[in-house]
């Protein structure tokens, strides 16, 4: 049973999706093109632009660093030291648990990832011991977000376009090259180097802008588009957030019929999933800069200044795309993980999976529509906002067309991935 949760990240295709697929595009069309209307008519100074990055970082959570570091020990124990096939627990926690799971837990506690990560706890411990808590040298800003990046289409690939996404022996190798490259970083640039390049970290950190229960680390309800513009804006930002959309993208299309009828070497996956995320942010760039009245060093900024607008779209292709697979596979896989070893422990028995969402299939249809449409209105919101912000006064409306056909375009096309698989 998990076998199969690593070939797939869903259940079923378009039969699953009962609405009708032009009602569906015809639908989130008017929904963005309207929200857009309404902006521009309604909403003329910005609201949430001028919100102030938070000052220094709040302490770290012991007890949560020693919960981080228990459940990666398990996780790890079950990697290494378990089965080497596919009913290895670890393979499952690392595929659903840490890629998709990360979303929910940000959404709902924040950037918790910071307090978990054993790699922050470890960095501490020996920085303290030798007297370096901050490395021995300053994390280089033109750097930015550039290895998050690397390491999120990293992952990506070793996911989708990989020869064997579940073969255990990629995935440890991948795993320690990792976890080396965390340490190795960490102990040289200190705590800089985690909010800039662990791939994890980093993607927490930005889904954590759109929670609205945690802020700065504290429980209060608020609006997360008042966050949001807060992400800080670096070199790399963009690609992180496009490879992010662009591997999701990726593996909707790799599930159609279309490209599972083709014989295509690895390379040429490999190749076409880099495609996907190279023109998914090279899109994003060219409509953040089409505008007037700016110079071209302001013009080269706007990308980095708008790319938090595509965070929504983000979370809303994970939900749609992964619900299924995290709320249904991930059930066999927390089980998988309940007997680490594989020595047939079962200690609250050997429950069968409980397919709910896929046994109600128009519920699963409108859950996808939602995530996709409600992701993308709030992304026309929070780069209306910050366009009003940056844009000169003459070109504020006009300097965004080219963002909003942008969006009716990523909207048809993540529609059309999850009807066509």
């Amino acid at each position: 049973m998990l076998g199969q949760t690593l070939q797939t990240h869903g259940l079923g295709g378009s039969t699953d999706l009962p609405i009708p697929f032009l009602y569906a595009m015809v639908g989130a069309s008017w929904a963005l093109t309207i929200s857009f209307g309404v902006l521009a008519l309604a909403w003329k100074e910005p609201q949430f632009s001028s919100e102030p990055e938070p000052g220094a970082p709040r302490p770290r959570r012991a007890w949560l660093a020693v919960v981080g570091a228990l459940v990666t020990a398990w996780f790890l124990g079950a990697l290494f030291l378990g089965r080497s096939d596919t009913t290895n627990g670890g393979l499952g926690g690392f595929y659903i648990f840490v890629w998709v799971g990360l979303v929910p837990l940000a959404l709902l506690a924040g950037h918790v990832w910071r307090d978990l990560s054993p790699w922050r706890t470890i960095q501490a411990l020996i920085g303290r011991l030798i007297r370096r808590p901050d490395g021995f040298a300053t994390y280089p800003a033109r750097l930015g977000y550039w290895p998050a990046a690397a390491g999120l289409f990293a992952f990506a690939w070793l996911e989708l376009a990989s020869p064997d996404p579940g073969d255990i022996h990629a995935v440890r190798v991948w795993v320690l090259i990792y976890i080396g490259a965390m340490l190795v970083g960490g102990l040289v640039f200190g705590p800089r180097w985690f909010d800039r390049a662990d791939p994890f970290d980093v993607y927490s950190a930005i889904v954590a802008k759109l929670s609205p229960f945690v802020r700065d680390g504290r429980w209060v309800l608020h609006n997360p588009l008042r966050t949001l513009p807060s992400i800080p804006s670096a070199p790399g930002l963009v690609a992180v957030l496009a490879t992010l959309l662009g591997s999701t993208a990726y593996d909707s299309f790799s599930a159609s019929q279309f490209w599972q009828s083709k014989t295509l070497s690895g390379l040429q996956h490999s190749l076409t999933l880099l495609v996907f995320c190279v023109v998914v942010g090279t899109l994003f760039t060219l409509a953040a800069s089409a505008t007037g009245g700016v110079a071209h060093a302001e013009r080269r900024a706007l990308p980095g200044l708008l790319a938090h607008s595509l965070a929504p779209i983000v979370v809303g292709y994970i939900f749609a795309h992964y619900v299924t697979y995290f709320l249904e596979k991930g059930q066999s896989t927390f089980i998988a993980l309940l007997d680490p070893l594989g020595r047939g422990w079962h200690p609250i028995g050997d429950p069968a999976t409980v397919y709910f969402l896929s046994q109600h299939t128009a519920v699963l249809a409108a859950l996808k529509v939602t995530f996709v449409v409600t992701g993308h209105v709030f992304a026309v919101i929070a780069a209306h906002d910050r366009a009003l912000a940056v844009l000169p006064r003459a070109h504020r409306l006009s300097g965004q067309l080219a963002m909003l056909l942008l969006m009716v375009a990523y909207t048809f096309t993540g529609l059309f991935l999850l009807f066509s698989v």
